[in-house]
């Protein structure tokens, strides 16, 4: 008897064609795509996070918009609504079909991480307003050695939010049971292709309104601080707007950071490998849809 399956995972760098290899294995599969991506939550953030939601067509997707951009969407709530999601998938008896690259929200879900939700702790923050970045980072790393994502370490805002949370899990509980066998696949592109990707689609989705997008969004209420904490365009759009960098520099500047941001993605899903995430790499640019069916062949679905 074959090995069953129960779902299926595409995960791989920014600009890589995760989207388009998802919709046309939701399509052979009859799949429901659940996003993997902590900024496509967010209404209204839509060129800057990729969403191509033109693309899915007929295909079902779900924690895409549900959630108001400014607001705080985190990994304690991105876990327990996407198990509540897949859940529900598989009660339609369809197949769940897990599609990003935030490596963090993937692999709480994968590996089921015990979390608590945190609330905002105002007295706390107050009390760390004027501790340095370094001493905030010893701090946290005294509570949590091990630290899952690396940017929690670089920003402040970040530092502040996981510090807190640090405090906050001293009672965690481990999540329900949720026992399932995912097939995870990932996409892999040669650096130099990749980098040229990344490029091409910046390009076109600032042809498209990008910056538009950004401005829209600042003028419905979110803070110029909140644009620059969601990252990368929204950062550097901001900045430009706020005129802190001319169009030219901004371009530049995003893009070599939307590489760098790259580079982190494929570090943190070879850390998942390590630590026991089997990931069926695709080559990206030999038909990654044939590849893929070739490996689910060998399983039998389980819904």
């Amino acid at each position: 008897m074959k090995n069953t399956i129960d779902a299926l995972v595409i995960l791989g760098a920014t600009a890589g064609g995760k989207t388009s290899l998802a919709v046309n294995a939701a399509r052979h599969f009859g799949s429901e795509i659940i996003s993997a991506d902590s900024r496509q939550v967010y209404r209204g953030m839509d060129l800057g996070t990729g969403k191509d939601l033109v693309e899915y067509g007929e295909i079902p997707y779900h924690l895409i918009d549900i959630a108001e951009a400014g607001s705080e969407y985190n990994l304690f709530q991105y876990q327990r609504d996407c198990y509540a999601v897949i859940k529900a998938v598989h009660q339609r008896h369809r197949l769940p079909l897990l599609c990003g690259g935030t490596g963090l929200y993937l692999d709480a879900v994968l590996k089921g991480y015990h979390l608590v939700e945190v609330p905002v702790n105002q007295r706390l923050r107050e009390q760390v307003s004027s501790w340095s970045d370094e001493q905030l980072r010893r701090g946290l790393l005294e509570l949590k050695p091990q630290q899952h994502n690396r940017t929690d370490l670089d920003e402040r805002e970040r530092l502040v939010r996981a510090y807190e949370i640090a405090l906050g899990e001293t009672c965690a509980e481990p999540v329900d049971p949720f026992v399932w066998q995912p097939l995870v696949f990932g996409l892999k592109w040669p650096r130099e292709v990749l980098r040229r990707r990344i490029s091409e689609r910046l390009k076109q989705r600032l042809e498209q309104g990008m910056i538009t997008e950004v401005e829209n969004l600042h003028a419905g209420g979110v803070s110029w601080k909140q644009l620059e904490f969601y990252g990368l365009e929204y950062r550097y759009i901001a900045y430009y707007l706020q005129g802190k960098l001319r169009r030219h520099d901004m371009i530049q500047q995003l893009a070599n950071a939307i590489g760098q941001f790259a580079k982190r993605q494929e570090t943190f899903f070879r850390r998942m490998e390590k630590h026991g995430t089997r990931i069926n790499w695709l080559n990206a640019q030999k038909d990654p849809f044939s590849q893929l069916c070739r490996v689910a062949e060998q399983y039998r679905i389980n819904l």
